[in-house]
């Protein structure tokens, strides 16, 4: 199908918009109750599904949980499957590391263990950035014979680590064991190739340890999605697209670099957001906003909060609307239940809104509500496809 769209590219200048609420969708905290989202005051949204085909996607498949990368992926048209991306790597980009061929990624959380190396808080307290980025600096003198360290540090408890140097592989297990009241995981090689780097991993485990021992709440260390860097193809390739990233969080500007979109930096919050989406409106016509924490709550298990944060982007909406984008599209990456705590593999709600949508029966914004919708469940991939043909990129295919 990439080849097909490919023919039928029209670029023109018209104005696709994607707002993704990272974790989205959401579960009811008691039997027979409201998730989330349909706990939340949306008037703007309601307004907008109102005039919108609405449904729910699938980022991979059924059953399969995804994690932001591969989320992301799907929205932006591409079939995560194809492109497998470590975490590491999307997390080097986002701050613009600048990664080579052969190096390997590593995303890192500071966390807190016990006094038997149990894992206690796996983001110590959600440390502040700049206590993260005084850690980074202590874990410079982790020195590793032919092997190049660095430390970085991305936002919060979040941190990376590249290794850098000869026969190293991504091939390596995580160490994080997704659960507290247990001792973190060996680094443990998925392959031959990889037992190299499994054993730098552990090295370098072994000193940051011994580095952090005083440290509180930072004192231990876990490793995630060992990665190396992959070839994708840009939006511009595949879409015809002049695409921007107006993103918070570093992780959303990485995977953005890896599709080819150009990134604003240093934005703090929605209103920033705004201010860069309208400052360049005249010079991209594919915008992705991101917005983090409706995720993040739904991680912290507060189902309150993530409602909370869900209301704050229905405030910001009509800074988006007011712009008048030929195309709009509202949805998640993934869903995040706050009575999970993490990433499900519920299909998540999404609308898009434009001149040449035929509105359906849908009122208001809800997972249940845009289950009855146009689209049903369909793959999260299919966003971009319709963005591009309600948005006139697209021509006709055949005689």
């Amino acid at each position: 199908m990439p080849d097909v769209i490919q023919n039928l590219l029209e670029p023109n200048d018209k104005k696709i918009v994607l707002l993704v609420l990272d974790g989205l969708g959401g579960l009811p905290r008691e039997p027979g109750g409201q998730t989330e989202l349909e706990t939340a005051r949306t008037p703007n949204l309601d307004a907008l599904a109102a005039g919108a085909e609405c449904g729910l996607h699938l980022p991979i498949g059924y059953g399969i949980t995804p994690g932001s990368a591969p989320g992301h992926l799907s929205l932006f048209g591409y079939t995560p499957t194809d492109y497998p991306i470590g975490r590491g790597v999307v997390a080097a980009l986002g701050i613009d590391f600048p990664m080579r061929a052969g190096d390997v990624a590593v995303r890192m959380n500071f966390a807190t263990a016990d006094a038997q190396g149990k894992i206690s808080d796996r983001r110590a307290g959600r440390i502040p950035t700049e206590k993260c980025a005084e850690l980074c600096a202590l874990l410079a003198a982790v020195k590793i014979p032919s092997v190049e360290v660095s430390v970085r540090p991305v936002k919060d408890y979040r941190a990376v680590v590249v290794f850098r140097g000869k026969g190293l592989s991504d091939r390596v297990h995580d160490t994080d064991p997704q659960a507290t009241g247990v001792k973190p995981l060996e680094p443990r090689a998925s392959a031959d190739r990889g037992k190299k780097t499994a054993e730098v991993a552990a090295e370098f485990i072994r000193q940051a340890l011994g580095i952090l021992a005083k440290q509180k709440p930072a004192n231990a260390v876990l490793m995630r999605g060992f990665a190396e860097l992959p070839h994708i193809p840009s939006m511009k390739e595949l879409f015809g697209l002049r695409p921007l990233a107006l993103a918070v969080y570093p992780d959303y500007k990485g995977v953005s670099r890896l599709v080819g979109m150009d990134v604003i930096p240093d934005l703090r919050d929605l209103d920033h957001q705004a201010e860069a989406l309208a400052s360049s409106w005249g010079k991209h016509d594919f915008f992705f906003l991101h917005h983090k924490y409706t995720d993040s709550r739904g991680e912290d298990g507060d189902f309150d909060a993530k409602v909370a944060e869900i209301q704050k982007v229905d405030a910001f909406l009509p800074k988006i609307t007011a712009l008048k984008p030929d195309v709009l599209i509202v949805t998640g990456d993934h869903s995040t239940p706050a009575v999970l705590k993490g990433h499900s593999s519920h299909p998540i709600p999404f609308l898009i809104h434009g001149a040449a949508v035929r509105p359906d029966p849908v009122r208001e914004f809800g997972e249940r509500a845009c289950l009855a919708g146009t689209w049903g469940v369909i793959p999260g991939a299919v966003l971009m496809r319709l963005a591009l043909a309600y948005s006139g990129k697209l021509a006709k295919y055949g005689a």
